[in-house]
């Protein structure tokens, strides 16, 4: 496994002076459950300040915390679950799964006549809801860059990913990672055999694609906090919209472990996931600028 390069990073998509709205990416996020309400607002403020538009997606509650917070969310639409598909339509890339539930126990499409998306989201259990919208929208948007995250990435089949042509980046910890592919297979297998891009986040992230894997190190135990994956999984999306995808997966990593870094030298390891959110930005300018 090769070390990632930061020379790497001035491949990465930059706007053009004379571009207009809309011409920078367009994400759409997908996430949000009754009880984890910050976790894809974290990836919301991240991809807000890298993308043109971020189409947000979330439960009812979520969607109006997102309202009132219009001041901080100015270039986004937030969109009703059963309205998405118009949405998906537009965007350049789709994350799904912050802050989205798991159930423990096995489902294994025993729903199979949930054939449409009123159907889905009527689900009342909220982590057969996250398997089923996966499910659903894998299947009809296959050429779509797909970042699967979280509770989408802990819900589905790993035969979800073979009809999608490579267009998917996964986003697990190791415990993620052993929970969608067992445990006798490495992250460079499990790349090569569904034609994904992973990224592995440990102290050390690993990001493989079918062909290549790359070691990205840094960061620090401040990291370790809540959110921290949400803001990594929003990073990565936004910079899957204008770049091929195992280049949007090595430098968000890259990027986040050198905020992280940045914040230590500020406050040692007490910074927060907002705080990270916050110094990316920043981080990019030095780096890029």
């Amino acid at each position: 496994m090769t070390t990632f390069n930061p020379e790497e990073l001035k491949r990465l998509y930059t706007p053009s002076p004379t571009s207009h709205k809309g011409q920078n990416g367009k994400l759409m996020i997908i996430g949000g459950s009754h009880l984890f309400h910050a976790a894809s607002l974290w990836a919301l403020q991240i991809a807000s300040r890298v993308v043109d538009m971020v189409f947000y997606s979330s439960i009812p509650e979520n969607n109006l915390i997102v309202e009132e917070l219009k001041k901080e969310f100015r270039n986004g639409i937030i969109v009703r679950r059963d309205d998405i598909e118009a949405y998906i339509d537009e965007a350049d890339a789709v994350l799904i799964g912050p802050g989205m539930l798991r159930v423990s126990h096995e489902i294994k499409d025993q729903k199979s006549n949930l054939k449409n998306l009123e159907d889905i989201n009527r689900l009342e259990d909220e982590g057969e809801q996250s398997y089923y919208l996966t499910k659903y929208l894998l299947e009809q948007y296959p050429q779509k860059k797909w970042i699967i995250d979280a509770g989408a990435l802990q819900m589905m089949e790993p035969e979800w990913l073979l009809p999608l042509s490579g267009n998917v980046i996964l986003t697990p910890h190791p415990r993620e990672f052993e929970r969608v592919f067992g445990t006798d297979m490495t992250e460079a297998d499990a790349a090569k055999k569904y034609n994904v891009t992973i990224l592995l986040k440990g102290e050390k992230d690993s990001v493989c694609s079918s062909e290549e894997c790359v070691a990205i190190a840094g960061g620090n135990a401040g990291m370790t906090k809540g959110g921290t994956g949400d803001v990594l999984a929003g990073l990565v999306a936004a910079l899957a919209t204008k770049n091929d995808l195992f280049l949007a997966a090595t430098a968000g990593a890259y990027i986040n472990k050198k905020a992280g870094e940045a914040l230590f030298e500020k406050v040692g390891y007490y910074f927060n996931s907002s705080d990270l959110a916050d110094e990316i930005p920043r981080v990019v300018k030095e780096i890029l600028l």
